[in-house]
């Protein structure tokens, strides 16, 4: 994957490059010869219309899952729920579902910290690898992604897989699903002084509904199921084989 910038600036050429074949269609339909030939002229302007829009898409999506991940480190509770459709879902590591954005930000207000940054408090969250998929209706999509935690009690390695919908022309967070591959304290070190996973009445605030997956973390293993298929094959990933160590559960 591309830094940020770099992923900014290959969108703004692609769309560049999609703008000029539009520029270029339409100057050649004006010498097009037959109903036929407008026609395919159309397709094609229609194509890359939906193509660019993908790309602001894709970026648009990013920017949020991205916001996300700042306004956690600042506990910025009520610029996070924002992000959120008012039936939205949160799940992180073992924790259970919370319904709802009054629930989002109950989670995060009751459960992590007050709002706001807090001296002596850290909840440094670095995300790394997002991986965006458009689906054809143009109004849902889904990323995958990974975040590295450090923050006052310990750090932590999760995944993600989140759901987003479009309303009104704009992003928003539908389902953000977060199970931890690793979680630990510092004293000893992430071998060896490891958290297996939260689970729902570890800390208030209780869940909405029980955990989806139930799982341990490192040195156990869960492979939380990909959205996007083998991209040279096209082909659904498989589903992980327990048997290859570790105890995991899958859905």
């Amino acid at each position: 994957m591309f830094p940020p910038l770099i992923e900014s600036r290959l969108q703004m050429v692609n769309v560049s490059f999609l703008v000029s074949c539009i520029l270029y269609l339409v100057s050649t339909s004006a010498h097009a010869q037959s109903p036929a030939e407008l026609s395919a002229l159309e397709s094609e302007l229609n194509a890359i219309s939906t193509r660019i829009e993908r790309l602001q898409d894709m970026e648009e999506i990013e920017i949020l899952q991205r916001s996300y991940g700042y306004y956690v480190d600042k506990s910025l509770w009520y610029s996070l729920t924002d992000l959120w459709t008012e039936d939205g879902t949160l799940e992180i590591g073992g924790r259970g579902v919370f319904t709802g954005a009054d629930r989002v930000f109950e989670y995060m207000n009751v459960g992590l910290s007050p709002v706001g940054p807090t001296q002596g408090l850290l909840m440094d969250h670095q995300q790394f690898q997002t991986l965006t998929t458009i689906n054809p209706d143009g109004v849902t999509a889904e990323l995958r992604g990974i975040a590295f935690v450090m923050s006052s009690g310990g750090w932590g390695h999760c995944y993600y897989e989140n759901d987003f919908v479009k309303e009104d022309g704009v992003w928003k967070m539908k389902t953000l699903h977060g199970p931890f591959n690793m979680y630990s304290g510092y004293p000893i070190g992430w071998v060896d002084n490891l958290i297996y996973n939260t689970w729902p009445t570890k800390f208030p605030p209780p869940p909405d509904l029980p955990p989806s997956v139930v799982y341990l973390t490192y040195p156990s293993y869960y492979v939380e199921p990909f959205h996007y298929p083998n991209p040279v094959t096209g082909e659904p990933m498989p589903p992980h084989d327990p048997a290859a160590g570790g105890v995991a559960f899958g859905r």
